[in-house]
């Protein structure tokens, strides 16, 4: 049997939606992060990207859900989220667990990444304090979307077509997951190396 490939409009505008604010997040993290360390630089691409969504893309989700709900509701960021929903439809009809999860998102995750940006570029003692934070947040918020519903057999997802399962479902929350992992192994690296250079100028003065 043929895959079918094509993009309806919707859906099309809702890519271009997400590209757009990926694009823009890395110009402002890199600019931001000029003259740092690579790592550094696309940690603060990642960071407003990050915040970029939780703002302007789940901000809204919350506010629609808690007036009413998505399927009932109108505008470009509605209809990003009806077409979302083509793939779990918990995101149609404001399922509590989801609504609750995207409240947290929006505002400790929101906060946490502007801090940690702030953080970074001023070069703040506590800047792996809150990097390790947000990751654990947003991995927790992974998990908690989608372990509760695996196990009840997943009767809210669609994965009969590549666009929602691999697209809506793997890609855009694995970034999620893999990110927030490589950030989590960078600041246990830093740390470790503050330890280490902290135990050898102790050593020193013995």
């Amino acid at each position: 049997m043929a895959v079918a490939w094509e993009l309806g409009a919707t859906a099309g505008w809702s890519l271009v939606l997400c590209a757009a604010l990926l694009v823009a997040g890395c110009v402002l993290g890199l600019r931001l992060g000029s003259g740092r360390g690579a790592a550094d630089r696309w940690a603060l691409a990642w960071l407003c990207y990050d915040a970029l969504v939780h703002l302007v893309l789940e901000g809204p989700f919350v506010y629609l859900s808690l007036v009413g709900n998505i399927a009932n509701s109108d505008g470009l960021i509605a209809s990003l989220w009806k077409e979302y929903a083509k793939a779990d439809a918990r995101w149609l009809y404001s399922d509590p667990t989801v609504v609750s999860l995207e409240v947290l998102t929006v505002v400790l995750d929101g906060s946490l990444a502007l801090f940690l940006i702030y953080a970074i570029v001023k070069e703040k003692h506590y800047r792996h304090f809150l990097q390790i934070s947000l990751c654990v947040c947003e991995l927790y918020g992974d998990w908690m979307t989608f372990f509760p519903e695996w196990l009840i057999g997943s009767p809210n997802l669609n994965t009969s077509y590549w666009l929602y399962f691999w697209v809506y479902l793997v890609f855009f929350n694995g970034m999620w997951v893999l990110i927030p992992g490589l950030l989590l192994w960078q600041s246990w690296v830093e740390l470790r190396k503050i330890h280490q250079k902290g135990t050898s100028s102790g050593k020193k003065f013995r």
